[in-house]
């Protein structure tokens, strides 16, 4: 990755953290009480004007090989 758009990117999360600090402290939890292959992570959006959208999956071992390279990731951007 470019080092530019890293840093653009890392600017931009850093704002994303700001702006929803719930959130990241909900992704913190999953990630330390340890998602399982299995899990099911679900998401609903709700628009302005009342629309909703949820879907799911559950987790496979791929996507956990998938989180733990985002975590390596995450530990060299510090």
């Amino acid at each position: 990755m470019n080092p530019m758009a890293f840093f653009a990117l890392k600017s931009s999360f850093t704002k994303f953290q700001e702006n929803h600090p719930r959130f990241i402290q909900f992704l913190k939890a999953m990630s330390e009480n340890g998602i399982q292959e299995g899990t099911i992570l679900e998401c609903k959006t709700i628009t302005p004007d009342g629309k909703e959208m949820a879907t799911n999956i559950r987790i496979t071992q791929d996507d956990l090989e998938l989180l733990d390279k985002l975590k390596e990731l995450s530990k060299k951007a510090k």
